[in-house]
Formats: C-alpha cells, sequence, structure tokens
C-alpha cells in the first residue's frame, strides 16, 4: 500500500463526495468504556470495529453498535467465514493504514482499488441511527456522519457492505 491516508486525506475525500461531517476531538480513547464516559449522552450511532482474518487469510472489518456482544462462531456464517481470529497489528497497518484503538469504518480510504483485499460488515441496526460516530483513522477524535453517508464512502471506496442483523446472531 503506498502511505496511508492522514485525516486531511479523509475528510477532502469526504468533501469531493459532498459528504458533510462534524469532528470533535478529545483524549486518545481505546475502549467503548472509555467512550462512554467522556461523550456522556450524545444521540446517534455509536461503533465498535473488529480487524479479522479467517483460517484462508481473507480479511474482515466489522463496523457494530459498541454495545454489541459478538459471537464470532455466529458471525462467521453470517460472513460466509469459517475460524476468523483478530487479525494482527502489522496486518492491520499493512491493509487499513492505521493501529489498535484506531480502527473504523473510515479505513476503508486504504484499501480502494480494484481488488479491495478487506470485506466490510455492518451491524444492520446501526444503519438506523439518522447520525454515526467513527474515529477518523486515529483515536483522538469522533467524526459524526449520516448514516446514508457512511454507506455512499463506502462505496465509493470500492466496496460493498455485507448488512448483517446482529439481532438474529444474539438470539
Amino acid at each position: 500500500m503506498a502511505d496511508p491516508a492522514t485525516p486531511d486525506d479523509l475528510f477532502a475525500f469526504l468533501d469531493s463526495l459532498g459528504i458533510e461531517t462534524n469532528t470533535v476531538t478529545h483524549p486518545a480513547l481505546f475502549t467503548v468504556e472509555e467512550s462512554r464516559a467522556l461523550r456522556g449522552d450524545l444521540p446517534g450511532g455509536h461503533t465498535k470495529n473488529l480487524f479479522l482474518k479467517d483460517k484462508k487469510g481473507r480479511l474482515y472489518l466489522v463496523t457494530c453498535d459498541e454495545s454489541r456482544k459478538i459471537n464470532l462462531k455466529a458471525l462467521e456464517k453470517a460472513i460466509g467465514s469459517a475460524r476468523v481470529s483478530f487479525g494482527k497489528p502489522e496486518l492491520l497497518l499493512e491493509t487499513l493504514g492505521v493501529t489498535p484503538g484506531a480502527v473504523t469504518t473510515f479505513c476503508l480510504i486504504n484499501d480502494r482499488g480494484d481488488a479491495p483485499r478487506v470485506t466490510f460488515a455492518i451491524d444492520a441496526a446501526l444503519l438506523q441511527h439518522d447520525v454515526i460516530h467513527c474515529h477518523p483513522l486515529h483515536n483522538e477524535a469522533t467524526t459524526a456522519i449520516s448514516s446514508p453517508d457512511l454507506m455512499r464512502f463506502v462505496e465509493a471506496c470500492g466496496h460493498q457492505a455485507i448488512k448483517i442483523n446482529f439481532d438474529e446472531l444474539e438470539a
């Protein structure tokens, strides 16, 4: 991969798509609990992101509501994979251009082209929120984007989202 996109590159790309966002800076956040404590009752969908690799070497970025408890065996079936595990930090940096703690849907900007390496899956319930909050390629800021615009961004990066009904997986 060429040099990974910077937050400025990300915002320029979003601007080129006519997508409006609102970003606030904050201390570095590494967990959902830290995020909840800092933001209080900020409305909208808040994300948890998983970078996964399966036994065949396929890579996945899964974005879900921060409150989801993920059953990896059920998730494997939903994404059409088997034996997924968390991808190593070096592979994350190589493919999506970020380090652990900064994984976000916006990382797909670093996996563009004719043959993206990462399959993207998103929580269908998350898309029911008017606004979704994501880190802009680092964990010292949070960017609010409308759900339809987030999906336009994903498509502009050359990805087709697998929409997962996590409520069915949890049952």
